[in-house]
């Protein structure tokens, strides 16, 4: 029997050839398939997580803004307060000088108001004696305005009229009305004729018209009526000294003070600027007034209200370029609660060497 050749690729080896071959690219294409898979949702993942940190870093990047214009804010928080604190450590400091400075200027002021005490207490001792050991009958200032007023009068005290040009200022502001501030306030609204009539008022004219009345025959003076403003009480004799012995202008000037109201505030500075006005300077000045000045040289631009410390500047400010070589006789008829007006004007006598009067109710 004849023998079989064997074929080594024969159909059945090509068969399984191609099908392990179709297993593998199978197998491959699987494995493949998968891995593009898991590399897609790991790259879902990945771009999913970059998003987030995107938006975390914006996110972020806002709050660093935030905290930057933060920390802005409080450093120049801080720079203000540190500033403030300065300041208030200063003003505190300066609050400390003033006070120790006020304390001195208290103790200062207690003694000077004792040695006035004293002082007021000798001059009453004194009038007490001359009232009680010396009747002398009154020359031409027995009566005042031409002889018609109906007191007697009575010397006063340390005040001579001896000067050779005797200035006189005489204060006419709303003030002079009447002690009290209502009733001052209240007449100030009232008619010309009931302010003539107001009993402070009638005081003051009436110890003006005395003065008038006592200038020596040999001596020479002037007149000035103030609030505001200074202006001669004699028409046209504004600058000039008026002779003692013309009766006739005497006579006219008692009649305009009959005619005379209180009006407006006080100007001190400007009631003593006629004194350096006149071409030939007083050697006594007489100033009859009731309180301290409310107003300077010039009105204030703003309307305000004047504390008794505003009205003690403008009292020391008026006062600074005064002669201390001319005695200044104050005769103060006192406003109720203005206090420190005594103690300021006893001051400014005794600085130019000249009389403090604060006259009885009854003078003159």
């Amino acid at each position: 029997m004849a023998r079989r050749n064997v074929e080594v690729f024969s159909l059945s080896f090509l068969d399984v050839i191609c099908c392990g071959f179709g297993a593998v690219i199978l197998f491959y294409t699987i494995i493949s398939a998968q891995s593009g898979i898991e590399r897609t949702r790991k790259a879902e993942d990945l771009s999913a997580t970059v998003s987030k940190l995107e938006e975390e870093v914006i996110t972020g990047a806002k709050n660093l803004v935030v905290l930057r214009n933060t920390l802005q804010k409080t450093e120049s928080e801080t720079i203000s307060a540190s500033s403030r604190a300065t300041q208030l450590i200063e003003e505190l400091q300066r609050k400390r000088e003033e006070s120790f400075i006020y304390d001195a200027e208290t103790l200062a002021k207690r003694e000077r108001i004792e040695k006035l005490k004293a002082d007021v207490k000798a001059l009453e001792e004194s009038s007490r004696r001359l009232e009680a050991s010396a009747k002398i009958a009154t020359p031409r200032g027995e009566l005042t305005g031409a002889g018609k007023s109906r007191a007697s009068r009575r010397y006063i005290t340390g005040l001579t009229l001896k000067g050779r040009r005797i200035l006189v200022l005489f204060d006419r502001s709303a003030s002079m009305l009447d002690e009290d501030l209502v009733n001052i306030i209240r007449l100030r609204n009232s008619p010309p004729a009931a302010q003539q009539g107001a009993e402070k008022w009638r005081r003051a004219t009436d110890i003006a018209s005395w003065i008038i009345n006592e200038i020596p025959d040999a001596s020479q003076y002037q007149f000035y009526a103030f609030n505001t403003t200074a202006t001669a009480l004699l028409e046209g004799s504004a600058g000039e000294w008026i002779r003692g012995d013309d009766q006739s202008r005497r006579e006219k000037l008692l009649d305009s003070m009959g005619q005379l109201a209180p009006a407006g505030g006080t100007s001190l500075i400007n009631a003593f600027a006629a004194i350096r006005d006149m071409k030939v300077p007083p050697d006594q000045v007489i100033l009859i007034t009731d309180g301290l000045p409310t107003q300077g040289a010039t009105a204030p631009a703003l309307r305000r209200l004047v504390d008794a410390a505003d009205r003690a500047k403008l009292f020391d400010e008026a006062i600074r370029g005064l002669n201390k070589n001319v005695p200044v006789d104050v005769i103060l008829l006192p406003m109720k609660g203005d206090v420190p007006a005594p103690h300021r004007f006893w001051g400014l006598a005794r600085l130019t060497k000249g009389a403090f009067v604060m006259p009885s109710p009854d003078w003159p």
